[in-house]
């Protein structure tokens, strides 16, 4: 996310402060609210404040007290994103220290002046329109409006992006003037399409399609895109334009890859509809993402998020390790509720990366583990950070089958990093934390009732209250509990969640809206069904092979992507074609959904791995192989559940309990296979002996579990005869 400060882990103060100073000082860092104060300043702050919690509190009220119509709804939602977005993220990243230079050149001020009349027209046609309709009562809408505006309106958008580019304003002290032009557009564009494109559903891709139509779907676009470059980077944005173009190239294009082609008209208007950026990704971001998003902010605010960290800390800091326990089990919590590995990271790594390394992890490792915890947030029921809704909308299949299905894989998943960081400690003979640096135990266990949101939320969920309401009752319950606390919530807490949870949505909309644009093209185009013919036609009816190739097709679309994002995409391409080759849908969607989220710890493209190296000091390429390596079971597991479906909760208890033991076991020797310790140190021929014995437990027969365990058993027995004494020099970074 594109910030003016980067957290940097202050190692030599983890030596004298306590860990609840410590825990504070990374939550204020983490905490965009505290960062704003930081960009913004006065009235400035204020206004940015209110109209961030205001964009909370109408999604809050829509969901569940006042139901707007559908169309309105999700364009309110990209719209006013979208406004927001401008407001709060410049084009280039803000840079701590620069000077507020006002913007003297000439081709500045006429690149400012034209995109400004250009916007302005727009804007103030579309309000003349809604005065002449709503207020005056006039059945006809003002022609010369509805056939100008759009024009000006779009060249005056690509002008101030394209100003935003050459000249980027290097602080926040105050709004840019090309910023707020954008943000005008975005309440022009989505006006327009609100109030006099209510049919546009209806003739989407038509002949009957107006002028204007097309002109405000264009601005909308542009203006998508161009907030996914700020928030996101550019792999999505690349991807974006990639399959834009080829809307328009179809006719020239060789093979599969030829279709008719279709007019700027017709692609516009159709892709500015629920077959595009308003259909399944936004559905959903409207809904679940920014609901969980804020019970996010809610534990932020409160520091109800704060005691489960502490409770991890007081259990597991002082074993072998401890921090890095801790990380897998507060970063896998908060990873599960937020929607963005990534984001996760940042917002615990900076307290568990520090104390991970000054119990003895290397940098990159320390980076790595917290990578893999986050991301492994994404697939633990019974949010999985939104995946289970976007599956449920994409696949039909109940939510709650969904989130049945996915437990014991997430599970698996959580205990094989939890062995990778313990052999990882063990192999250099490394200790916890002293306790008296810890959180006393007996004293949180007197504040247990801070569970009660995690508990209220998951309970509501399999008493089968819709999720709105589960989400709803659990943010009620998280600002209840915290008036046991000191940090009681009262009106100006409650105040910044709504702010602090706008904020931390903002990236999530941008990406699902531009999602949406790629999913509108494979439909417009039928290239998902084409790529499923030959991906069925290679595959040559292996289920194997095709799955195989779904899954590298998953992880590149993933890689730089948004987990949201990578799904949605990977899902409507992939999907069809394994689902045709016999696969059953809910296994074939949740193996492709879990290569789209581990492709946030995949070389060389590894967005979690790097947000974790940039707060330990790392190298970013070794910090993704590691992660990478300690994230693998999450490799293995999707081919677990494909041959074995009891693991999904399909089959008899004696059967998913034959396959989630012997699965567990799997994971183990892959672990000490990775990590090269069995007993002692693992020579070469040892860990490939591992490595056998995990990969034959993949099937979950009888004969190959036999096999894997007679593995396991020869090898243990040559290293408790041949075994050597721990290394326990640390190695350079």
């Amino acid at each position: 996310m594109n910030t003016s400060h980067e957290k940097q882990p202050d190692t030599d103060a983890t030596d004298n402060d306590s860990l609840e100073q410590e825990l504070a000082r990374a939550n204020v860092d983490a905490d965009p609210v505290a960062l704003n104060q930081r960009l913004f300043t006065g009235s400035r702050n204020v206004v940015i404040a209110a109209l961030c919690a205001g964009y909370t509190v109408f999604h809050l009220l829509v969901m569940n007290v006042y139901p707007l119509e559908t169309w309105a709804y999700r364009l309110s939602h990209v719209g006013g994103g979208l406004f927001l977005g401008y407001l709060l993220f410049g084009a280039k990243p803000f840079l701590s220290g620069a000077q507020d230079t006002p913007r003297q050149g000439l081709v500045s001020k006429v690149l400012l002046i034209v995109a400004g009349g250009g916007i302005l027209f727009g804007f103030f046609s579309v309000v003349a329109i809604w005065i002449n309709g709503r207020v005056l009562g006039e059945a006809m809408p003002l022609q010369w409006a509805m056939s100008t505006f759009g024009i000006p309106l779009t060249a005056g958008t690509a002008l101030a992006i394209l100003h935003g580019w050459l000249f980027p304003n290097p602080v926040r002290t105050r709004f840019a003037p090309g910023d707020v032009l954008l943000a005008i557009a975005a309440l022009a564009f989505t006006a327009y399409l609100i109030f006099f494109a209510r049919q546009l559903q209806l003739r989407a891709g038509m002949p009957m399609a107006l002028p204007g139509d097309m002109w405000a779907a264009i601005t909308g676009v542009l203006l998508v895109i161009e907030l996914t470059r700020r928030l996101a980077g550019m792999a999505l944005v690349i991807i974006a334009a990639v399959f834009v173009a080829y809307a328009f190239a179809g006719p020239w294009l060789p093979g599969i890859f030829e279709h008719r082609g279709y007019d700027v008209k017709r692609f516009f208007s159709y892709i500015f509809t629920d077959n595009g950026v308003l259909g399944a990704p936004i559905a959903i971001s409207s809904t679940y993402i920014i609901l969980f998003v804020v019970f996010a902010a809610f534990l932020q605010t409160t520091r109800v998020g704060e005691y489960f960290v502490n409770l991890a800390f007081a259990a597991a800091g002082h074993r072998r390790g401890g921090p890095a326990k801790v990380a897998i089990f507060a970063s896998g919590l908060m990873g599960m509720i937020n929607g963005t590995s990534a984001g996760n990271v940042v917002a615990t790594g900076s307290l568990t990366i520090p104390m991970m390394k000054k119990v003895g992890y290397r940098n990159q490792t320390s980076a790595a583990v917290e990578a893999a915890a986050s991301t492994g947030g994404q697939i633990m029921p019974p949010i999985m950070g939104a995946g289970a809704f976007i599956m449920a909308e994409i696949t039909g299949i109940s939510y709650m089958e969904i989130v049945w299905a996915a437990i014991i894989p997430a599970v698996i998943y959580f205990v094989s990093v939890y062995f990778m960081v313990d052999l990882a400690a063990k192999k250099v003979n490394m200790k916890g934390l002293p306790r008296d640096q810890l959180p006393k135990l007996a004293k949180l266990a007197k504040q247990i009732y801070l569970f009660l949101p995690i508990v209220v939320l998951i309970y509501a969920l399999f008493a089968g209250y819709s999720v709105i309401r589960c989400g709803t009752l659990a943010m009620v319950t998280a600002a209840v509990v915290s008036w046991l606390t000191p940090h009681r919530m009262g009106p100006r807490q409650l105040f910044q969640a709504l702010d602090n949870g706008a904020r931390m949505v903002l990236q999530l909309v941008a990406v699902c809206a531009t999602a949406g644009i790629i999913v509108g093209v494979i439909a417009l185009t039928g290239i998902g069904s084409r790529f499923s013919t030959v991906l069925l036609t290679l595959a040559d009816q292996s289920q194997i092979l095709a799955l195989f190739f779904a899954m590298v097709v998953s992880i590149i679309l993933g890689m730089g992507m948004p987990t949201t994002a990578a799904y949605a995409v990977a899902a409507s391409v992939i999907a069809p074609g394994v689902i045709n080759l016999g696969v059953e849908p809910l296994t074939a969607h949740l193996f492709i959904f879990y290569f789209a989220v581990m492709s946030a710890i995949t070389p060389p493209v590894a967005l979690a791995a790097y947000a974790g190296s940039a707060l330990a000091g790392s190298d970013p390429i070794r910090t993704s192989v590691e992660s990478f390596k300690i994230g693998l079971a999450a490799f293995v597991v999707p081919y677990m559940f494909f041959y074995s479906p009891a693991m999904l909760l399909q089959g008899s208890w004696f059967e998913i309990a034959h396959i989630t033991v012997t699965a567990l076991v799997g994971v183990y020797l892959l672990s000490c296979a990775v990590q090269g310790w069995f007993f002692g140190h693992a020579n070469m021929a040892v860990r490939a002996g591992l490595a056998v014995g995990g990969l034959t437990m993949i099937a979950g027969g009888w004969i190959t579990d036999a096999a894997g365990l007679a593995i396991a058993l020869v090898l243990t027995l040559v290293q408790k005869r041949f075994m050597t004494a721990p290394d326990i020099v640390r190695g350079p970074d």
